[in-house]
């Protein structure tokens, strides 16, 4: 099937997402263009995160479809970029913050099961600068502070140039000193990729943002510069 609008990336059609007997998110039906930036809030527990997980195909929605589109057609596949809850992280795992931010460039055109190409190592190094964790680089994950690992996926989720980022709660754990950095990474990002956001910290980020969602195990979408329930909402 072809469509008109060649912007159109994501499309879910009345998507319904049940745990047992429990509606996370139901009947909910969206459209992300090429270049949005969509910021999302809503309650704890409210859904978000099971959003982005079948927007992403990690979940399989109970009811309806989520499709991908790429120059007016369905495709199987896009590239994203996935910052995910720290929470959904296995710390013990033996890996190291390079390993972690390089596994990003996996499916790229890298020799991942020789030597990397040179300018690999070069975009892994600039990314560790990038993120602040170039001195944490052989230290496994487990060792990590929150705001170290936290960052050390936020590496992970960028070094492709992903064509869609997808970042949940990117603030949670990262010490102060560095959230103006990350603001400035997600703006940068913005500039070249669709920008996936949710977030209890909206004030800077929905300055950044074109389109604003309240997910509240349903999907509304607020015309408001500052929104964190839908009553708030023009």
């Amino acid at each position: 099937m072809r469509l008109d609008n060649n912007d159109l990336i994501i499309a879910a059609d009345r998507i319904t997402v049940k745990y047992g007997n429990t509606v996370a998110i139901g009947d909910v039906s969206l459209e992300i263009n090429a270049g949005d930036f969509v910021a999302i809030t809503g309650p704890n527990g409210g859904g978000k995160s099971t959003l982005l997980k079948t927007l992403l195909k990690l979940i399989k929605p109970t009811v309806g479809t989520v499709d991908y589109y790429k120059e007016g057609r369905i495709v199987d596949n896009l590239r994203i970029g996935y910052l995910p809850q720290k929470s959904n992280i296995d710390s013990r795992f033996p890996i190291t913050v390079e390993e972690v931010v390089a596994s990003g460039l996996y499916g790229e055109s890298h020799n991942w099961r020789g030597k990397l190409a040179e300018p690999a190592h070069e975009k892994i190094d600039s990314v560790l600068e990038l993120m602040g964790v170039a001195d944490l680089r052989k230290r496994v994950i487990g060792s990590l502070s929150g705001g170290q690992l936290q960052r050390t996926l936020l590496g992970r989720a960028i070094i492709s140039d992903p064509e869609i980022v997808v970042l949940d709660e990117p603030l949670s754990y990262v010490d102060h000193n560095f959230i103006e950095q990350i603001y400035k990474i997600v703006e940068d990002i913005s500039h070249h990729a669709t920008v996936i956001l949710v977030s209890h910290e909206m004030t800077v980020i929905s300055e950044m943002a074109n389109r604003h969602w309240i997910v509240d195990h349903t999907l509304h979408e607020c015309h408001a510069s500052h929104h964190y329930l839908k009553t708030e909402c023009d």
